[in-house]
């Protein structure tokens, strides 16, 4: 009960597994949190790209499965590009002015 003594309106996602007052907003550490996950993922992928080919012991071995494998460095970037798209629109939602509907 609110400090009127009106109930409180809860809107419920997932049959009933998650519920949020209606009116309410994305808090801000999700806001942020998210774009910083998503950002570092994009960074990872492409950072990790041809694996660890500098590393002592397993390098030359990483450097033999990419000539073998044939490692589409497009195919890649693509992935790369389409998640910081993602990311791009997900910071896009939240950042936006909220609207109840």
């Amino acid at each position: 009960m609110t400090e009127q003594g009106k109930k409180e309106k809860l809107k419920e996602y997932a049959d009933g597994w998650m519920t949020e007052t209606e009116g309410t907003d994305i808090p801000l550490f999700l806001k942020v949190a998210i774009p910083v996950v998503g950002l570092s993922c994009v960074a990872y992928i492409v950072a990790q790209m041809f694996g660890d080919t500098g590393h002592a012991t397993r390098g030359p071995l990483v450097a033999q499965f990419l000539k073998t494998s044939q490692t589409s460095t497009g195919f890649q970037y693509l992935v790369a590009a389409i998640l910081l798209v993602f990311v791009v629109i997900t910071a896009v939602f939240g950042f936006r002015a909220f609207k109840e509907d």
